[in-house]
Order: C-alpha cells, then structure tokens, then sequence
C-alpha cells in the first residue's frame, strides 16, 4: 500500500493512478475531435428535436465568427449566459470557447442585484439571455459593461412550427414571458446567420487561458468568479472518463440525461463535457420541477445514464409513474452537489436496480474530486475514493496534516484545482495554501482503504455543550422516516447548551406529528443530538440546482414590516 496514497489500493480494476493533462490543447480541440469521430451521431435533444454533432459544430462556428468579426470581441472577452437547459447553450458554449473568449454562466433566475453583481464584477461584454429572464437584464443593462445584448425564445431551434408553438405557449398560455425592451439587442439565430458572413479566424488557445468564470460562494456573502483554464477542464475530464472507463460505456451510444442545469459546475463538466467527449447524447430537460413532464420524457429516452442531487432522485421517487420508467439501459446514476440520504439511495436501488453512486467537488475543483467506484454494491455513506493524479489529505486548526481516521478539513490538490478567484487576491491566498493545498471547508476523514467521509461543512457543524453534532447524520436518520419527505437540520442558540438541533421537515405523511419525530430520534440518536425543535413546512428553501439552503433556515430574512419605505 502507498501509505501517501491509500485510496490506490482501492480503485477499481482499469483505472490508472494518473492521467494526462495536456492530452489535448484546450475544451473546443476536444470539441473538434468529438465532431471528427462522431459527426452523424446525435448530440443533444430538447422538446424532442434532435440535432448531430455536425450541426452542433457548424452552428457553434457561426456564433464564434459572430462574436469575433460582426462584435469585433478580442480574445479573453467574457460572454454571460442566461438560460436553462435548451439547445441554444451548447451552441453558444462552444461558440464562445472556440473563438478564445471565457464562458460566464448566470443562474437565469437571479435577482436583478445579483445578475448586475455579477455582470459587472466579470466584465462582461457580451450576454445570451432567454426571453423569459429579458427583463431581468434590462433592469440592470445601464449599469454593466455590456456592449451586446443576445435574446432568445426557448422554442427558437426547435424548427417550425414546434418552436412558435413552444415559444406561443410559454408567452400567451404559460405566462412565462414578462414584457421587457431592450433597444439593439439581437436575437440569437440573427447572430448566427451574420455570423456566415464572417470567416472564423484560427484562433490559439492556451492551456492556461481561462474557459469558465464560474461564480460561486453567493450564500456565504457576496459570489467569487473561480476561474477554470482550458487546462483544469481538460484534466477533470480525462479524469472523470478515466474513473468511468471500466464500465463497459459505449463511444457514440450512451443517452446522459441532463436535468441539472448546464449553468452549474456538476452538470457542465459531467455532462455537457465528459459525455460529450465520449461521442453521448445529452437529453436537456428545461424545467426538472415539472416532475410529471420529466417522468414522461424518461420514458422515452432511452437512457444510459442520469445525474442529479439528492433533491432530484427524491423527487423522481415520489412521483407518480417513476417506477413504470423502463431502467433496463441504466448503468450509472451519479449524485453530488449535496449530502446522498441513504434512505433515498437505498430507495433508488429497490426501484431502479442501479445503484446511486455517490461523487464529491467544488466549483473550485472543476469540479470533480472523489467519486465512489461504479461497482458498489450498495449505498456506502463515502463521498468516495480520490480520482486519478488527485492528491488529498486532512489537516487540522494549524494547517498539520492528521493521520487516516481522525477528522479535519479536507484538503485537494490536482491539475483539476482552479486558477483562483477573478481579481480576488486575498480570496484565492485563503482558499489555496503556499503548498498548493485547496482547503474546502468541509470536515472530513480519511479510512484505511482511502475512501472519503464528509462529516459536514465547517460552517454547518451544530456545537451542544461542546459536542459537535452534524447536521448530516441526524438529517440521514430522519429522511429515513416513512411520513418525512425533505428534513433539513440547523443549530439554534440556548441559553444551557449554546446550540440544540432544530429540524425543518416537509410531510409525506399528513398524520405525522413533532412527537412521532422525537419518539424516533430517541432510539437513534444520542441524547444531545436529539432535535429540541422541530418546525414543518410546506417546502425548504433551495438553491437553483435544488441543495437545500441551511443558511437560509438558520438566517431567515427579517419578517416584512408595514412601514413605508424610506426615501431616497
């Protein structure tokens, strides 16, 4: 056993212990080289069009010879993108990377403040916004650096007369569509017919040059730009198809459901990149909380593989027609972003026969870090093993690295590690140490066979008297009440022990009363574990990739006076 690297000893059969990083030059040659193998194979599917790999190429050149010769953007540009999951992102995306500019990608249901914070922090020259969110940005356009505006209807590539059908119903029947005006802006298949006009210019991307600024930490103050080079993404691939090479995946057949938004780290680099390097078909689901429709499209997929959150496979679970889903074709259900209950990972395999592996990463990481081996058997409480020419240790208070099995913060260092934070000196010096270290901020440990056990977030941790109580465990032990849907734990102050366990939970079971809760927690739980409070609601406030906000149940915004509002 390498005692540096125990988790080697651990991997499953085929993996190797490193990767090359520099395999290709930048993401858009891993683009080309998808197209030049798998050119006829189909791409992505959205509302039931379907476009190839030669399509998807053609029309991402348009767009770059549209941001380059009619916008006149230099390379280096940052482009800002609003939208769900719909065809026009990966065209753009890659439109954006092949012509040398860095994507930055906006949660589309930001507040007007958030989207101006983050416009204006990134520089960003240009956006494709969705018509659904216009408004949004003509609230805020006067304030950012934005030279073009780029608007689209979701319906907009599905060909007629489906998409005037889509884009008639969102508008008129749905309501989605409030009214905006902004003067100049262009709409998206413009862009990409002015873009014929233009020859796209061979375009040298270095390594080093940065392919996503990708916003995070906006729940712990104001959000951080991490900046992603060609290279982290590149390495976090081979990575990720490294880890997933032993498992009999077929080149230019597997059908990825991609139901967590591109938008988000999880979802871009596993599905949009990793899937589409092996030639696969990413199925975008545009609206996952529409549980129903989401139930209706599976059936039809056809598909191999799934991603999600915690939220998202429970939510699945419970709806209506899940179990009648044909899973025949099913070899990998991936689940990261948040905590996997093990009630719901348990739950998955009784309907699905698959087991729910669970993997670990940061925005910061590419974001892949850990993942469990595909083969597991069952449900393991790991976040998994770290993937190849992935180093991590534990290290305590002072920056001391702790010995197998003792709990810490989680420390990662890889060709998979960012750049930085975009123009936060201080930020980055905070977050990656003199030695190269990422620190996480989540507490862990580290067992005998390598494999790694998230016991909480540093910020999460409940402390009762002195004993610190994580919020996990005791949500883990609730979910697996047959009347609870969602639980989610906080610490609340005391006057006796600084700090007792609240639960928020969300019912299955109308009849399910505070004391049933209790009853259950005493034979489970320690006595200071045990929750002191418990309040239901009617749902749990969560981010947009559906991980549930603690900070937000455990800070909740002062209640609405009836004051007016003071002058200005």
């Amino acid at each position: 056993m390498n005692p540096d690297r125990p988790w080697l000893q651990s991997y499953p059969k085929g993996v190797p212990a490193e990767i090359d990083p520099d395999q290709y030059r930048s993401v858009a040659a891993v683009f080309d080289a998808t197209v030049a193998r798998y050119a006829d194979r189909p791409a992505y599917r959205n509302f039931g069009k379907t476009i190839t790999y030669r399509e998807a190429d053609v029309l991402a050149n348009q767009f770059a010879a549209y941001l380059l010769g009619e916008l006149g953007l230099k390379k280096g540009d940052r482009v800002a993108l609003m939208m769900p999951n719909c065809l026009q992102y990966p065209i753009a995306t890659f439109g954006i990377l092949r012509a040398g500019l860095t994507v930055v990608n906006v949660n589309p249901l930001y507040t007007a403040r958030e989207l101006k914070h983050q416009l204006v922090d990134a520089g960003a020259a240009a956006i494709v916004v969705v018509d659904n969110f216009g408004h949004t940005v003509q609230e805020v356009l006067a304030e950012t650096p934005l030279k073009q505006v780029i608007t689209t209807g979701l319906g907009d590539m599905l060909g007629f007369p489906k998409g005037a059908i889509v884009n008639f119903v969102l508008k008129y029947v749905k309501k989605m569509v409030p009214e905006y005006d902004i003067p100049g802006a262009v709409r998206f298949r413009d862009a990409l017919a002015a873009g014929k006009r233009h020859t796209l210019p061979q375009v040298d991307i270095d390594p080093s040059d940065i392919a996503f600024l990708q916003y995070t930490g906006g729940t712990t103050g104001v959000a951080k730009g991490a900046m992603l080079t060609h290279r982290n993404l590149v390495a976090n691939m081979r990575q990720a198809s490294a880890w997933l090479s032993p498992n009999d995946l077929r080149p230019g057949e597997e059908v990825i459901i991609t139901a967590l938004p591109l938008y988000h780290i999880f979802a871009l680099t596993a599905n949009g990149l990793v899937f589409m390097e092996l030639g696969g078909l990413n199925h975008l689901i545009t609206n996952p909380r529409d549980m129903p429709n989401f139930v209706k499209e599976l059936k039809t997929s056809g598909f191999t593989a799934i991603t999600g959150v915690n939220t998202l496979f429970n939510g699945l679970l419970n709806t209506p027609g899940f179990d009648e889903v044909d899973f025949s074709k099913l070899k990998i259900a991936l689940g990261g972003g948040m905590a996997v209950q093990r009630a719901v990972a348990e739950r998955w395999k009784k309907v699905t026969g698959v087991t729910l592996v669970e993997a670990y990463g940061l925005t910061e990481t590419s974001p892949a870090a850990c993942i469990n081996p595909l083969d597991l058997k069952e449900f393991n409480g790991a976040i998994g093993l770290p993937i190849p020419s992935t180093d991590v240790c534990i290290k305590d208070e002072d920056g001391k690295v702790l010995p197998l099995g003792e709990i810490g913060e989680l420390c990662i260092k890889g060709p998979q590690v960012m750049k930085g934070y975009w123009q936060r000196p201080e930020e980055t010096a905070k977050t990656i140490d003199a030695d190269g270290w990422l620190h996480t901020g989540d507490m862990a440990r580290i067992d005998e066979q390598g494999f790694v056990y998230i016991v909480d977030r540093k910020k999460d941790m409940i402390l009762v008297s002195g004993f610190n109580v994580y919020p996990n465990e005791i949500e883990d032990v609730v979910a697996a009440m047959p009347g609870v849907l969602e639980v989610a734990a906080v610490g609340v102050p005391n006057e006796h022990s600084g700090e007792v366990v609240k639960l928020f939970v969300v019912k299955k079971d109308p009849a399910l009363t505070a004391e049933d809760i209790k009853a259950y927690c005493r034979q489970a739980l320690t006595g200071y574990k045990q929750p002191r409070q418990i309040e239901f609601r009617d749902e749990l406030p969560k981010s947009n990739v559906g991980k549930i906000l603690r900070k937000e149940l455990r800070d909740p915004a002062p209640a609405k006076t009836d004051e007016a509002p003071a002058a200005h």
